[in-house]
């Protein structure tokens, strides 16, 4: 699991992404830009068009929480930010496998016909048909089950 975190505009003062946790310490120098907030762990001033990537798991599975953050209050200006999450399989009960309950070969994508007729199953295959660790998400456009 990781999550994209992009600043859409500067703040003034404040609003930094504070790593409480985090084995990194902040050799930067804290002008009075920063707020006291940051001045107490790791932390990331928000800066227009850069964008943070965090994992929230170890590769063992277990919890990171050196990624846990926090955000500190925006003193001055407004902060403008987007988040995009990306799970490894579906979340909620949302279906993973490759067959449905009845055993039937099935696309988890709408567009996967479409992309099966552009030959996307012989140019990504990983994506398409899957692998050892993943299942592909257009294994029925793409005839392999």
């Amino acid at each position: 699991m990781a999550k994209v975190v992009l600043y859409l505009s500067n703040v003034t003062h404040g609003g930094e992404t504070l790593f409480l946790n985090s084995e990194l310490k902040n050799t930067q120098p804290k002008d009075n830009t920063w707020s006291e907030c940051a001045r107490k762990g790791y932390t990331v001033k928000p800066i227009k068009g850069n964008a943070l990537l965090l994992f929230g798991l170890q590769l063992n599975t277990s919890p990171d929480e050196t990624s846990s953050n926090f955000i500190c209050p925006v003193l001055q200006g407004e902060k403008w930010f987007a988040t995009k999450l990306y799970h490894l399989r579906a979340i909620d009960g949302e279906k993973v496998s490759s067959e449905s309950e009845s055993g039937d070969c099935i696309d988890e994508e709408d567009s996967c016909p479409y992309w099966a007729a552009q030959g996307e199953c012989e140019k990504n295959p990983h994506y398409m048909i899957g692998t050892p660790d993943y299942y592909g998400a257009c294994r029925k456009s793409c005839k392999v089950c």
